[in-house]
């Protein structure tokens, strides 16, 4: 199996950065970084080697340059350059990681993309869309992109048992400052520690992201983190890749700790606003998901999928 790691960056190597080069190494995976205008090229030209790849600039130009310029520059959906690369490469596997999500020495050892595993599946008993936090022990929290509209019955789930699942997309959890809605960070501050759980999943919508997510070569031409929809990039893009992928997602242990980069989280609420306005429009009218998107992220979305 090709298994490739992807992150975009801005910062100096990170202690994330670093250990996900070692893992590239000692676990066989090829760890690939986008750069952007401001990281700095040389240190990651440094890193470099048969495992370690880094998408500078200019290298990202000389084979993506429709898609690159769609996208523009200083900002994180640089990643999607990233995807197609490896695509090309032939990955059967890609993980797309953040830089600041430190990974524990058990990062990428149970892998289920591609299997078929027996999982708990879960069922919200009032509402069409399931928030994965909700069934863990910090449930009081809730995930980015899940609608507000839902929050008063989020945690009003049925166990249903044990079922099949055929795996392509793997998110795993993340300890420390979790990747939560604007306004929940705001109000809580939290710092979590994940009790350790089974793979569980749920027959309905569920949102996902781009920061420890394994994802299967079969869904990369559907998954985007999508440009110019603020903070529900990888959101919205989670949606739209179950809509062609329905009941393929499962949830799994937390298996880095995010020691989060400094922050406006006023600025973060802001680029959520997006969300809290359509997301639940969005999801009860999924197959129209193009008419709630911006007509630059259509055209990205476009762009993206004819480079497979």
């Amino acid at each position: 199996m090709s298994k490739f790691i992807v992150t975009t960056t801005i910062n100096k190597p990170t202690t994330a950065t670093l250990k996900y080069c070692d893992i590239a190494v000692k676990k066989n995976w090829k760890f690939v970084i986008v750069g952007d205008l401001k990281t700095p090229h040389d240190e990651y030209k440094a890193l470099e080697n048969d495992n370690v790849i880094y998408l500078s600039p200019e290298k990202q130009e000389s084979f993506c340059k429709e898609l690159s310029d769609i996208i523009g520059w200083r900002t994180i959906q640089r990643r999607n350059i990233g995807f197609v690369y490896t695509y090309r490469q032939g990955a059967d596997l890609i993980a797309t990681v953040d830089d600041d999500n430190i990974p524990y020495e058990n990062w990428g050892d149970n892998i289920l993309v591609d299997k078929e595993v027996e999982v708990d599946i879960y069922t919200n008993l009032y509402s069409n869309y399931f928030d994965p936090i909700s069934v863990t022990n910090c449930n009081d929290l809730w995930h980015r992109g899940y609608p507000i509209e839902c929050l008063n019955v989020k945690n009003n789930n049925e166990y249903k048992g044990k079922f099949k699942r055929n795996v392509l997309i793997q998110a795993d959890f993340w300890d420390g400052d979790p990747d939560i809605d604007a306004i929940c960070r705001l109000s809580k501050k939290p710092i979590v520690k994940f009790n350790k759980f089974d793979p569980f999943a749920s027959t309905q919508l569920a949102p996902f992201n781009s920061q420890n997510t394994f994802l299967s070569r079969k869904v990369l031409p559907f998954y985007a983190v999508l440009p110019y929809i603020g903070r529900m990039d990888d959101i919205w893009g989670s949606y739209i890749t179950q809509h062609y992928f329905p009941n393929s997602v499962v949830y799994n242990k937390a298996t880095v700790y995010q020691e989060r980069n400094v922050q406006d989280l006023i600025k973060n609420m802001e680029n959520e606003v997006i969300g809290y306005r359509n997301t639940f429009k969005l999801l009860n009218d999924l197959s129209n998901y193009k008419s709630y998107l911006p007509e630059q992220t259509i055209k990205f979305w476009e762009s993206y999928r004819n480079q497979f």
